[in-house]
């Protein structure tokens, strides 16, 4: 009876040791699997091969989401969103449009509500003059902006897709509104209005940057700024305020009437 009990135990130790081993060589080969990935993901970007980057990165996101270099890799689909924008890849959320005699790029713009400034970036146009016959990429899905003032982000959304997370400053005392608005006009060098008196752009007293993306709440809406050491912050005086850079960036991406929503 002892030697069948010793036998047993030994038989027991045996399976947990192959156990053991099996669920290592899972773990190895699961990490050669990602690094594997990693290195098709760069390569994919070294070659331009944006769609096929993104798919990868996207992949290792899903595939590996409790690993140190998620972070990493969503900040990579973002870049490569923006990328996927400017560029002339067709996607599902843009079409390849033949030009009309009588179009004209703000006509374009006006169909399918998306920007002048989109178009003529992502085809690499060098002026605003087009000819009838010529295929252009046109985006098609609306976008929307969701502002978190507990996180100070502005999360840039196509449809159901995160295009772009960026930080961004809102109301001191969090005085930013909290509601849904339209954008409803879009400005170049806003001058800044400050008890009557106007502070053209450039002015190192004007704290509006280089855009601006007013609400249909008067005195509200999105700017650049002069301060970029308050990003991440609760400092303005409502407004949401971004870096110059981000802030041109997504002047070109939204229209007129994109829907923007504050949250506490």
């Amino acid at each position: 009876m002892k030697r069948i009990m010793s036998m047993a135990l030994v038989a027991i130790f045996i399976i947990a040791l192959l156990l053991l081993g099996i669920k290592q060589m899972g773990r190895m080969q699961k990490t050669d699997n990602i690094s594997e990935l990693v290195n098709l993901a760069k390569s994919f970007e070294e070659r331009e091969n944006l769609k096929e980057a993104k798919a990868t990165y996207q992949k290792l996101v899903n595939d590996a989401p409790n690993s140190a270099q998620v972070s990493g890799w969503e900040k990579k689909i973002e870049d490569l969103n923006i990328k996927l924008l400017f560029s002339g890849a067709i996607t599902d959320k843009s079409i390849l449009y033949e030009i009309q005699p009588g179009d004209s790029l703000a006509k374009i713009a006006k169909k399918f509500n998306t920007t002048t400034e989109l178009i003529i970036r992502s085809n690499n146009l060098k002026s605003n003059k087009i000819l009838a016959g010529r295929k252009i990429k046109v985006y098609t899905k609306p976008f929307s902006i969701l502002v978190d003032k507990s996180q100070n982000t502005l999360i840039l959304k196509s449809e159901e897709d995160i295009i772009k997370i960026y930080t961004v400053s809102t109301g001191a005392n969090n005085c930013s509104p909290v509601g849904n608005f339209k954008i409803v006009n879009k400005l170049v060098n806003p001058t800044w209005y400050k008890d009557g008196t106007a502070i053209p752009p450039g002015n190192p007293e004007n704290i509006l940057g280089v855009r601006w993306l007013g609400f249909d709440l008067a005195g509200y809406g999105i700017h650049g700024t002069n301060d970029p050491s308050s990003l991440g912050r609760q400092v303005t005086q409502g407004c949401v305020r971004m870096s110059n850079q981000d802030v041109e960036e997504l002047y070109t991406i939204v229209p007129v009437g994109t829907e923007v929503t504050i949250a506490d």
